[in-house]
């Protein structure tokens, strides 16, 4: 006998709100259907930390906020919901919202083995949507490595990758320069090395 396929649960946008609301796991939301969210390292947590720590140092008295995974990113209203690690907006709305974020400047995912794929290809692309995003940044865990994407003036995004501790961001949108060391104070990080030719 074969066996049967039972399709997902596919919940509604306000279905999905209210699960928020009680849950103690925080969940993405995707056209209907609800994914749980794995917890995350001490590292990191730390990581996360630091990343907001010398964020709002920077933007203190500038009208924008920084936001840790706990608060949710409406990537495209209706659509598509999720959590990023950090993020930084400056819009009245959102600094006026309650739960929800929609535009924000800078987005920062600390990459886990499970999640970095996800975050690097399909996650950027739905974060490209997002009008007022400038800077997404991936952070290793492992090693000294922060992968710095750019919105230019033309709209093309650009890739920079930061492997020394010395390297710093520069982010004319919120008038900061984020230094790589601050990212990764206090943590034992291994520094980027380059990796021998492969044999033919």
């Amino acid at each position: 006998m074969e066996p049967v396929f039972t399709p997902p649960r596919r919940y509604t946008v306000e279905e999905y709100f209210a699960l928020e609301e009680v849950s103690e796991q925080r969940h993405e939301y995707f056209e209907g259907e609800v994914y749980a969210m794995s917890g995350a390292t001490s590292r990191h947590n730390l990581i996360a930390q630091n990343c907001a720590f010398a964020l709002r140092q920077g933007v203190r008295g500038k009208g924008c906020k920084v936001f840790l995974e706990g608060v949710q990113l409406a990537v495209q209203t209706n659509q598509y919901y999720t959590y990023p690690d950090v993020m930084v907006t400056c819009h009245p709305d959102d600094i006026e919202a309650e739960r929800t974020m929609h535009h924000p400047v800078l987005i920062i995912e600390i990459l886990s083995p499970s999640t970095a794929d996800h975050d690097r290809s399909w996650k950027f692309n739905q974060y490209k949507r997002l009008p007022s995003l400038q800077h997404y940044l991936l952070v290793s865990q492992h090693t000294c490595l922060v992968e710095w994407f750019r919105r230019e003036p033309s709209g093309v995004w650009s890739f920079t990758p930061l492997g020394e501790l010395t390297d710093t961001l520069e982010l004319p949108e919120l008038a900061i320069t984020l230094r790589v060391a601050d990212i990764y104070d206090e943590i034992d990080i291994a520094p980027m090395r380059a990796q021998p030719p492969t044999e033919l």
